[in-house]
């Protein structure tokens, strides 16, 4: 793997800030506090109808990770330098990795979070490399934090 560069760094902490955006931190603040994770677009419909304010927010937090997944995956951000402290990213795929089957029929979509589920796999393997079993205890932390 490359070593990180200063671009990196920049891009990190670019990010952070869109982050700290006023209304990002709303919909981050919704998302990992009140959605509870479902496994059909009827729940997701039910949940976050289309038009409201929870709907507007799911699509604000996965489009914003799915986007920074789309940097690491075409190699623009330095994937090391993103799994030391990009651990929300992770938080988000959990949280929805039971649903996006049924959003990608219903939407004809088999790309839909293609690159945010592809960045979580490979963070995840990289997690239990440095530390056994830590993103199965993270996913189970997350699992059980929403019931």
């Amino acid at each position: 793997m490359p070593k990180a560069t200063y671009d990196d760094v920049n891009l990190v902490l670019r990010l952070y800030e869109i982050r700290r955006e006023d209304k990002m931190r709303e919909a981050r603040q919704w998302f990992t506090s009140s959605f509870k994770p479902v496994s059909t677009v009827e729940e997701f419909n039910k949940a976050c109808p289309p038009g409201s304010g929870p709907n507007a927010y799911f699509r604000m937090v996965t489009s914003y990770w799915e986007m920074v997944a789309s940097f690491i995956g075409q190699g623009v951000l330095n994937e090391e330098l993103f799994f030391q402290s990009g651990g929300e990213l992770l938080l988000v795929w959990e949280k929805i990795r039971e649903l996006v089957p049924s959003l990608r029929q219903a939407r004809k979509n088999t790309r839909l979070y293609h690159n945010l589920e592809a960045v979580a796999g490979r963070m995840g393997t990289y997690m239990n490399g440095h530390s056994p079993e830590a993103y199965d205890t993270f996913a189970a932390m997350v699992r059980n934090m929403v019931r």
